[in-house]
């Protein structure tokens, strides 16, 4: 077998040996390129109704609010029911508010507070979706395959998010943004199909006891508390995630103000970090290995490419870094959502993928205005220095707490077992 045979056949194993993974990561391939699509016809939208940056700044706050309020406490709920049921529920909902933002916009109907509102409603609605398909993901492949198939997923995420603003300029060009939400909400059903279409899933294991909501959480926290690694994982990617990866806020900023370029600019350097993004994943896919060290190895990384990125000026060099941090994000990332799976006992594996929803998502409001305020006291470069400082004692901080500590003599599952029963 040749060596690009056998990091083929590494890279996308998930792929070539579940076919159920074959539907999950078809169809959302579809699916979110039509959500990036939605979400460059929506800020769209709002431009062309208000003229307000504020108001496109406010679409955003309303669709990542729900995370921050109701992120933390999605997994009790998950836990408690067959996750496919629940993502044909919620892939539905989405489906139906992008058809009801189609029919208003292209009827003419569309006001300003309809954008809102089906906002804030699909946020509330992807606070379920999102934690329910990485746990799905696990109901797929199983344990040892995990690693390699969040890595494919976080690959296939990656280039969605690169080819699905593209996509949906063009679509938004050609036909109007109505358009644009009509084909998003065609391609949840692709997802619908794929999960009707799924056979033989490890089986759903309702829990031995149906605990309350209130003792839900207890358990999810006590999760959080009594495993070093747990801990360090979901404090790492919230740390990260609200200060040092806002880069929907600081890359416009980049390009406009440092660079004093345009959006063609912006689209190179959101490309390249994409295209970094993705070769970290297909690392991490060939790999196929979940570890604290490549997290916090990833974090490090990150943030001194941040550092190194805060005074340049040059574009050449600024793509070339941008490249080399997509990487870094991404090892930190997905290394953190793979080992949050499978340190959860099967009771809890809702409650892990909402503790990294949560923690990569649910800060966001507060980083995006820490970020704003950075730039506006001293431009990107004070934003990346803070952003790149933050990361290294975050990495610092976390590889003290997991490795320069005298251990404790603990039984994490056994513990988490009693206090469910």
């Amino acid at each position: 077998m040749s060596l690009f045979a056998w990091v083929g056949g590494r890279t996308f194993a998930s792929l070539r040996k579940h076919r159920n993974f074959r539907l999950y990561f078809f169809s959302h391939a579809v699916s979110f390129s039509g959500t990036w699509m939605q979400q460059i016809a929506a800020y769209w939208l709002v431009l062309e109704l208000t003229g307000s940056p504020l108001a496109v700044g406010s679409l955003a706050l309303a669709q990542a609010l729900p995370v921050t309020m109701f992120g933390l406490f999605v997994g009790s709920v998950i836990d408690r029911f067959d996750v496919r049921r629940i993502l044909l529920v919620t892939e539905s909902l989405l489906s139906i508010g992008a058809a009801t933002l189609a029919v208003l916009t292209l009827t003419g109907a569309v006001e300003l507070w309809h954008v809102y509102v089906i906002a804030v409603f699909q946020g509330i609605v992807l606070v379920l979706d999102n934690p329910s398909r990485h746990t799905l993901v696990f109901r797929i492949v199983g344990e040892g395959d995990l690693p390699n198939a969040v890595a494919l997923s976080s690959a296939l995420g990656t280039m969605a998010r690169i080819a699905g603003p593209a996509l949906g300029g063009l679509v938004v060009a050609l036909a109007g943004t109505g358009v644009a939400f009509a084909v998003n909400s065609l391609s949840y059903v692709a997802v619908v199909v794929a999960l009707l279409a799924m056979r033989n899933l490890r089986p759903y294991v309702p829990p031995a006891v149906q605990t309350g909501f209130r003792r839900s959480i207890r358990v999810m926290l006590s999760f959080v508390r009594r495993s070093r690694r747990v801990a360090v994982a979901f404090f790492v990617v919230l740390a990260l995630s609200t200060i040092s990866f806002n880069f929907d806020v600081l890359l416009p900023l980049l390009a406009g103000q440092t660079l004093d370029a345009g959006a063609d600019v912006f689209g190179l350097i959101a490309a390249v970090f994409g295209a970094g993004a993705l070769c970290g994943a297909l690392f991490l896919a060939t790999l196929s290995k979940a570890s604290l060290r490549l997290l916090l190895a990833g974090a490090a990384g990150f943030g001194v490419l941040e550092l190194a990125l805060a005074p340049q000026e040059e574009l050449v060099v600024v793509c070339g870094l941008l490249f080399l941090i997509g990487i870094f994000y991404m090892l930190w990332g997905t290394s953190a959502l793979a080992s949050l799976q499978l340190a959860a006992p099967q009771h809890l594996r809702g409650q892990a993928a909402s503790l990294y929803y949560f923690a990569f998502q649910g800060g966001a409001p507060l980083g995006g205005l820490l970020a704003g305020w950075l730039t506006a006291q001293g431009g990107t470069k004070l934003a990346f220095a803070v952003a790149g400082t933050s990361a290294i004692l975050v990495a610092i901080a976390g590889t003290v707490v997991l490795f320069g500590l005298k251990p404790r003599t603990t039984r994490i599952e056994g513990e988490l077992h009693a206090d469910h029963a």
